[in-house]
């Protein structure tokens, strides 16, 4: 029986033939971080060529194995990502509340504040995904990601104002 903490040779294999490289256990911070970049790299290839079931898989588990590395919040985010475009909604919102949630300091924040509002777009909750573009446009006014939340909020006016029964003319006779 398998009671200690050695990885089951199996699992290495897969970890090894993922990655490229033998086990990062016992290797130094350059060389870890070597190994998450060639893993993440890899895995955002598989993105790329839209097979988001690999991608996801590839971001779970450099998540697993690098989840302190620096590219930790932008794997995070991609899991988001691939959730949504396989139409997971739900999950899609939980992936990018966690990069909101976990990595307050991180690059992919405005990012992941603008696809929460467009994953609710696609749920249909209207209120929720204007709080959000509105926070997109409040806390990141420069970015390009308020430039497309801007675009929203003008999108849902418009179709606001549409909806909206016209009022009749008071009949003056």
């Amino acid at each position: 029986m398998h009671t200690g903490r050695f990885l089951p040779s199996t699992v290495l294999s897969l970890i090894i033939g993922i990655t490229g490289v033998s086990s990062n256990l016992w290797a130094a911070p350059s060389q870890v971080q070597d190994t998450s970049r060639h893993l993440y790299d890899r895995v955002m290839e598989e993105f790329k060529h839209r097979d988001y079931e690999a991608a996801l898989a590839g971001f779970r588990l450099f998540l697993e194995l690098h989840g302190q590395t620096s590219l930790a919040a932008n794997a995070q985010y991609w899991v988001g990502e691939c959730q949504y475009r396989m139409g997971r909604y739900k999950d899609a919102l939980k992936a990018f509340y966690n990069v909101v949630s976990y990595y307050p300091l991180s690059p992919k924040l405005a990012a992941s504040t603008l696809k929460i509002g467009q994953t609710y777009t696609k749920l249909k909750d209207q209120e929720k995904a204007r709080m959000m573009f509105e926070r997109v446009v409040d806390q990141y006014p420069d970015s390009p990601e308020a430039e497309v939340a801007r675009k929203a909020l003008e999108i849902e006016a418009e179709k606001f104002e549409a909806e909206k029964p016209e009022s009749s003319p008071i009949p003056t006779e």
